[in-house]
């Protein structure tokens, strides 16, 4: 009788009532191939188009830029690993990762991660806004200041609505979304493509060029590592890990490596330093104004992830409301910064600047979070996660001295090796101008391995 008056929350188009409490058996549902469609869906964004670009732009032929460009897609394996621990626990990755770092020390990276979220999230609103402007005016409206108004309000309320409904509404979109955008970029393919001068030879890229070209192919991949679980907590608990890790990888890789991709056979044609303008150049009129909509679509799926889970962010940072009202918080901040973003030039600048320099931080911050995820082999005290100083995961006065440790050891290697507009590491002039701060990741998950790896089950119990 129980079973029958159980209601699935979890519906298209109705407002999700779970927020970051764990879900019960009886309300999870999907299976793996939802998560490709998920990850395929997110990431066909033009941003991986100027990725691409970007590497030719640091001296890379087309085949050396190309084999980035596929060696970043690879981490999505790890990214979608991470969603493991979303089927063990029911909960959010930002509630999981309190295991590796304790209750209190988990806050600094939760408040970080809700700012990273918001800033992506302007930036896709701003690019797929400018995208909206220019079709607006193609078709014979030109709006000017009202019609960057208009573009910004169609964006922001794409992104809201499908976020605000909440996670089956994410999936649902996503999914849908991921069919007309792969047909559109895939017409895109065939129009760059074949006029890619793979013959053309490196200009001598240099360590400094090749360390770039992987921090740009490797950092958008990596600011999804606070939010897998997100996307897994409603899947049965007998969902096969290995699909999990499968499925969702593939979804990443194959969008993420096709527009990189077509971002380097561009940058090997024309001028790609504005991307859109660039790529572009290299189409018929009449599909134009259809790659602009492509562009639109691919900022809103990507920004809908990130929105959703910036309201589990709030949530976690201690947030009294419902997901569905905390997101409205999120979405107020994200408007505000794209107003400014689309008016003031200089806060667009100083904005990606400042979201590159965060990789010191959550560079180190994945290493910790999935070398714990490892050790424990996904085995969590999941009442723990949620109970605060009376739990297990409370340690001493709410910090995991290991995991702060290692966490601190991984941030000073990435900031010492770190070649931003912001801040230069004293290492990077004798390393011959590499950038290596993706190793702070490496640096910290050994340092918690060598810190844990024989006292980690005594406070790992099995859920």
């Amino acid at each position: 009788m129980a079973q029958q008056e159980t209601v699935d929350v979890d519906e298209v188009f109705r407002v999700e009532t779970h927020g970051i409490d764990p879900i019960p058996d009886a309300e999870r549902h999907g299976s793996a191939k939802d998560l490709f469609w998920l990850w395929f869906g997110s990431n066909l964004t033009f941003t991986y188009v100027i990725n691409g670009a970007l590497a030719v732009a640091f001296g890379l032929s087309f085949w050396q830029a190309t084999a980035v460009v596929v060696i970043g897609g690879l981490s999505f394996f790890a990214i979608s690993a991470a969603g493991l621990s979303g089927i063990r626990t029911g909960t959010a990755t930002l509630v999981i990762s309190r295991a590796a770092f304790g209750v209190r020390g988990n806050f600094p990276a939760g408040v970080l991660n809700w700012v990273v979220s918001i800033g992506y999230t302007i930036v896709n609103t701003v690019v797929g806004t400018l995208a909206l402007e220019v079709f607006f005016a193609e078709i014979g409206w030109q709006g000017g200041t009202a019609g960057r108004a208009v573009a910004l309000l169609v964006t922001l309320a794409l992104t809201f609505a499908v976020a605000m409904w909440g996670h089956a509404t994410v999936q649902f979109a996503e999914r849908w979304m991921a069919y007309v955008l792969a047909a559109g970029f895939g017409v895109l393919l065939l129009f760059v493509l074949p006029g890619a001068d793979t013959a053309a030879a490196a200009t001598a890229p240099g360590l400094s060029g090749w360390s770039l070209a992987f921090v740009v192919m490797f950092a958008g991949p990596f600011s999804y590592v606070p939010m897998p679980a997100d996307y897994t907590r409603y899947l049965p608990r007998t969902t096969s890990l290995r699909s999990i890790t499968w499925t969702g990888a593939l979804g990443g890789f194959v969008s993420s490596v096709a527009l990189g991709v077509a971002g380097v056979a561009a940058a090997t044609q024309t001028d790609m330093t504005d991307a859109v303008a660039g790529a572009e150049s290299l189409l018929p009129g009449w599909f134009q104004p259809l790659f602009l909509a492509l562009v639109l679509g691919g900022s809103v799926t990507n920004s809908i992830i990130t929105l959703y889970s910036s309201s589990l962010n709030l949530q976690v940072l201690g947030i009294p409301w419902s997901r569905a009202r905390a997101i409205v918080i999120s979405a107020a901040v994200t408007a505000v910064g794209s107003l400014a973003a689309l008016f003031l030039t200089d806060f667009t600048t100083s904005l990606l600047s400042f979201l590159s320099l965060l990789i010191i931080v959550f560079a180190p911050w994945g290493g910790v979070f999935l070398t714990d995820m490892l050790l424990r082999r996904c085995r969590y005290d999941s009442d723990a996660l949620h109970a605060g100083g009376t739990g297990a995961y409370w340690y001493r006065s709410g910090y995991h001295p290991a995991g702060m440790a290692a966490l601190l050891a991984g941030m000073a290697f990435a900031a010492l090796t770190c070649d931003s507009e912001l801040w230069t590491g004293p290492l990077v002039a004798p390393l011959g101008g590499a950038d290596l701060t993706l190793l702070g990741s490496v640096v910290s998950g050994l340092a918690y391995w060598a810190l844990t790896r024989r006292r980690l089950p005594a406070y790992a119990p099995a859920a």
